[in-house]
């Protein structure tokens, strides 16, 4: 039998275990925002919610980085692929969402969920079924008619794409204060997003050879997110596990310091 003081130092060796403190390059590596003032102890009662809504982004974007790009006889703007857009991209990044909200953290709460939005958005956009194009075709009797409803079409999903580079410019800055793998994921995704309203707005002009050249050149930034993105998931993933092998994403929470609070600003 164990002695009571057998007992009491397993006791103690538990609570000092369930006591450890995230350092702030830790805090940002596995949740993608620096350390922020949130009430209770949410994060240490639930499991950490950020490697799921990012896988849902990368299990979208690189099938679809490849289609962009036209390897191997790919196209269709993401269309074979339809189903990644609702259930990984769309349905694990509001789940993420909601979770991260659940536990405080502001940033990525935001990010995941604007994009599990900007995918259903997309994917709702190229299923046959709700058949977007129509709007702006249905009433064509000739074939002219009807390319100018296709290049009105084209032009008008492009100002859907500036704005969401817009938003992206936004995290961009913001994610200064994260790492610098998931700081340059938001500086690929701004160059593709960007490069991707032009290739619409080309193809809407009918410059079918512009129109692809930037379609490639928008897959290819996307292609060099997924590849950080997977860095930064293994990253995380080594870290749940705690193996002993820790991959460096390159902290910038420290380079850029979290603004002085004032007193009144402490208390609330």
């Amino acid at each position: 039998m164990k002695s009571d003081s057998d007992s009491i130092q397993h006791l103690d060796r538990q609570q000092t275990i369930q006591s450890v403190n995230l350092s702030m390059e830790m805090f940002e590596k596995l949740y993608l925002a620096p350390r922020n003032r949130v009430r209770g102890e949410l994060r240490k009662t639930f499991a950490n919610p950020t490697p799921l809504p990012l896988l849902g982004f990368l299990i979208t974007a690189a099938p679809l980085s490849c289609a962009l790009m036209g390897w191997r006889g790919a196209g269709g703007g993401g269309a074979a692929t339809i189903g990644t857009f609702y259930f990984f991209g769309g349905l694990l990044q509001i789940m993420g969402c909601v979770m991260e909200w659940l536990i405080g953290n502001t940033f990525p709460f935001v990010v995941f969920g604007s994009f599990g939005a900007f995918f259903l958005t997309f994917g709702a956009t190229l299923t046959p079924m709700y058949n977007a194009e129509a709007a702006f075709t249905a009433s064509a009797t000739t074939e002219q008619e009807r390319a100018i409803g296709v290049a009105s079409f084209e032009a008008s999903l492009a100002f859907f794409l500036l704005f969401m580079g817009v938003l992206v410019s936004m995290y961009l800055i913001c994610s200064l204060r994260t790492n610098l793998v998931f700081f340059g994921m938001f500086l690929f995704l701004e160059a593709a997003v960007l490069l991707l309203t032009g290739a619409y707005w080309k193809a809407a002009q009918g410059d079918v050879v512009t129109f692809q050249k930037l379609e490639v050149a928008s897959g290819a930034f996307v292609f060099a997110i997924c590849i950080l993105g997977f860095y930064l998931l293994f990253a995380q993933l080594l870290e749940s596990v705690e193996f002993p092998l820790q991959l460096p994403v390159g902290d910038l929470s420290k380079r850029f310091a979290r603004r002085k609070l004032n007193e009144s600003d402490e208390a609330v």
